[in-house]
This record gives C-alpha cells, sequence and structure tokens, in this order.
C-alpha cells in the first residue's frame, strides 16, 4: 500500500477502524505510508509534523537505525519462543535494564503486549498478593474519574471515561472511584503542577470508611492523567494517596502506560514527583511504538509474595501467548539503548521550559479556556460549540492535519505530546501552525 495514492474509499470498508469515526474517515481517508524522524508522510506526499508521537508511543521519533536494525536481526535469528516454562535470554536481560532505570522499589517485571494487558495484570496481581498473604477479603478496586485504563474489562471498570464505559453493560463488581483533579475555576492556566486540589486525594478516606479498608487491594491512577485531557496532578495530591494508601495497607499503582520512558523528562514519573507506588503498568514508549509490548513493574515484596510453596508449581496462573515476544524484546533493548545514547529520557527536562512558553502562548487565541503542561505534554482546552460538544476540537484536528501538523483531541482538548527528539524550531512550527488553526476555528 506504501506505494499506491488516493485509496479509494471502496477499498477500506473491510477494515473496522478502533477509537474512529468511520463513516467520516472513509469519505475522506487520511493516509500516512511512511515515517522518519519528526515526519510522517502522506499518501499525496506531504510531510506532517508529529505532534503526539503517534499515539504517545514513538518517543524517540519514526525509523531510529538501532530500532529497526534490531527487529531485522531478531527476525532472523529468534521469531518467536514459547513464554510459558521456557524462556530466551534478550527477555531476562531486557527485564534488568527496565530494573536498572526505574525507581529502586521496583525489582520485578512482568510482560504483556499493550497498556491494556498491563493494567489487568496489575490489577489481578493486586487481588492474589493480598489473598497470598492471607488477606482475601481485599478484592475492591479504586480508580477515579476521567481515568483511563485501557478498553479491557477491568481498565474501563477502573476507568472513569463515560464513553469508553456506557455501551458495555455492567462493569467489574466492587469498584469505585475518586474524583478527578481538573479544577479550571481554580488553576486555569497553570505552569506545570496546579497549586491547589492535593485535597482531593482525602476522598480515599471517605471510600475506606464507607467500604472498610480491609476490602479494598490497590488503588489505580495515572500519576498525570493523559487521554482525557491532560490533567497534571496537583501539588502534594500523589504524596497524600501514597500515605493514605500506607496508612490502610492498600496497594497503589501507578499507570504510566503515557508517562514512562522519558515524557515528563524522568525516565518513570514516579521519579518525576518522588512517590514511589508498588506496581507501574507500561507499555507505549517501551518499544517505541514499533512491536506492541507492555510491562508491569512489581516490588521486591509483591513478587516474593507468590514464591512460596513446592518449586515445581507455578506460581501465578497469569500470561499471554506474547508475553516477553523474542521481536518485541530486541525492540525493546534497541529503544533504550537510543533512549540512553541521545538523552531522551532526560530530553523533557532539558525543553520543559521552552516547551511551556510556547503551550502557554494559545492563551488568548480564540476559544482557549484552559493550557496545561508537564514535561513534554500539553493539553489545550476549547470552549465548545453549543450542543456540538468535541465538534470544535475535531474540526482544528482536521486543520491542522490538513497545515502538516498532527494533534490529538479528546473532547474539546487538544493534547500534544510530541517524539522527544523534537528540536526548538519544530516546536516552533508546531505551536505557530495550531496558533494560525485556532484563530480560524468557527
Amino acid at each position: 500500500m506504501s506505494g499506491r495514492t488516493n485509496v479509494a474509499p471502496n477499498d477500506l470498508s473491510a477494515f473496522w477502524m478502533p477509537f474512529t469515526a468511520n463513516r467520516q474517515f472513509k469519505k475522506n481517508p487520511r493516509m500516512f505510508v511512511g515515517a522518519k524522524d519528526m515526519h510522517y508522510t502522506t499518501s499525496d506526499g506531504r510531510q506532517v509534523l508529529d505532534g503526539t508521537a503517534g499515539l504517545w508511543c514513538c518517543n524517540a521519533g519514526h525509523a531510529r537505525p538501532k530500532i529497526v536494525e534490531a527487529v531485522a536481526k531478531q527476525a532472523e535469528e529468534l521469531d518467536y519462543a514459547p513464554a510459558f516454562q521456557m524462556g530466551h535470554p534478550k527477555a531476562f536481560e531486557l527485564a534488568n535494564r527496565l530494573v536498572d532505570i526505574a525507581p529502586d522499589p521496583m525489582k520485578h517485571v512482568f510482560y504483556t503486549n499493550s497498556g491494556s494487558e498491563s493494567v489487568e495484570t496489575a490489577l489481578k496481581m493486586a487481588i492474589a498478593y493480598h489473598r497470598a498473604r492471607g488477606e482475601g477479603t481485599r478484592t475492591r478496586l479504586i480508580g477515579r474519574e476521567r481515568g483511563y485504563h485501557g478498553v479491557n474489562f477491568g481498565g474501563i471498570s477502573v476507568g472513569g471515561i463515560v464513553k469508553n464505559r456506557m455501551h458495555f453493560g455492567q462493569m467489574l463488581a466492587g469498584v469505585d472511584h475518586l474524583p478527578h483533579t481538573h479544577l479550571p475555576e481554580q488553576n486555569a492556566f497553570t505552569k506545570g503542577q496546579p497549586e491547589h486540589g492535593a485535597t482531593l486525594a482525602d476522598d480515599l478516606e471517605r471510600i475506606c470508611a464507607l467500604h472498610d479498608p480491609s476490602t479494598i487491594a490497590a488503588v489505580i491512577v495515572e500519576p498525570l492523567a493523559g487521554s482525557t485531557g491532560v490533567l497534571v496532578p496537583p501539588k502534594q495530591y500523589l504524596e497524600r494517596l501514597r500515605a493514605i494508601c500506607d496508612k490502610h495497607g492498600i496497594l497503589l499503582i501507578f499507570d504510566e502506560v503515557i508517562t514512562g520512558f522519558g515524557r515528563l523528562g524522568a525516565p518513570f514519573a514516579a521519579q518525576k514527583f518522588n512517590v514511589m507506588p508498588d506496581m507501574i503498568t507500561t507499555a507505549k514508549g517501551l518499544t517505541n511504538g514499533v512491536i506492541p509490548m507492555g510491562a508491569v513493574l512489581t516490588t521486591a515484596e509483591i513478587h516474593d509474595a507468590f514464591m512460596d510453596g513446592p518449586e515445581n508449581l507455578i506460581e501465578l496462573f497469569h500470561g499471554y501467548t506474547y508475553s516477553g515476544n523474542p521481536m518485541a524484546c530486541a525492540a525493546a533493548i534497541a529503544t533504550l539503548d537510543t533512549y540512553r545514547d541521545e538523552g531522551l529520557l532526560e530530553r523533557g527536562t532539558e525543553l520543559a521550559s521552552y516547551w511551556e512558553d510556547a503551550a502557554h502562548s494559545m492563551r488568548g487565541l480564540p476559544h482557549v479556556t484552559d493550557v496545561r503542561n508537564l514535561g513534554l505534554i500539553a493539553g489545550i482546552e476549547l470552549a465548545p460549540i453549543e450542543g456540538q460538544p468535541t465538534a470544535r476540537a475535531f474540526e482544528a484536528f482536521l486543520r491542522a492535519y490538513d497545515k502538516g501538523i498532527l494533534i490529538r483531541t479528546t473532547g474539546d482538548i487538544i493534547a500534544l505530546s510530541p517524539p522527544l527528539v523534537i528540536s526548538k524550531a519544530e516546536i516552533d512550527t508546531l505551536f505557530g501552525t495550531l496558533a494560525d488553526v485556532l484563530r480560524q476555528l468557527p
């Protein structure tokens, strides 16, 4: 397909596209046929600046040589190996490499194939961990309003995005939700972490009193909520969550599928905020988006709770056919090499101030009601068209594509999260073009 242009809509009917307005897309398809570094190439030969790192995942940019070479070599050497009762060297090498860059408490790695699977794995681990310790009453899971934790039943149950939940009937039983942290009246146009909202974490005490903390297994939150529209945690909010979890013996899970691997200027958000969870879920930037892969990082305490009984017995009845797939491991190791050699896990800190100023230059433009940022993430909230929620931001997305930049929208919020290789000149282009789009919106 990469050599074809102007693909006719009747070629597109078989593919039911995810999270897409299928009918709208297939009337006027937007096709990428190539990518290199910071740009996509469209089917009509245009260059589009990637303002979203694909889907928050191509942190090192596109078609990076080390990753391309590693995947090609691995396909020749060992394309697949069974993950159950067998191993291959790269799965162990990668786990060691991840532990090396992870926060100190994280000592073990369990492989998955996506962020959704990482979340399901962490939730199951949390419940099984308490059961292994003789606290089988701890089965309740606590998420947060507006949280995004993938699209499997566990993830949408602890998640709090209405459209992801409303069409699918009953969720998991025994789930409750913390309030979200979006306080536009107090925190609009904040640069970095907002001043107001830390006390929202105290709602966990109310939930504990309502259900009895001895029934609660885990709390799961995104340190910075991405897919809902870039909600930066208020100062001391995560610290208070950690303290309440410690007080009641509840595990704290950070969903770092978006924030992991340099997005906030550190390998993981736990290090950026200096708040240590009991588990971290990852995916996306783990392989630079090249091959699907995820991982759950856990403390030794959680891992060791399962290492009991006869040595010949399986300790955790959970896993996937492609857990630790050799091709994915090769891509991930090469990705970590690229991050290390180019200093990309820290580059978000170097560019943060320039990025912040560029993002907040959108203030005062038509329809802009808020700007939020941290590291190399920004959210620009627009006033909705009356009676047409999401329409204004989607129109901005279409116009931005036509003008040569890729942005992401959720509701009436524009989210930006470029590859970490972005230059200051490309930041100027991204926001300069977006400013032109906003000025022309109805």
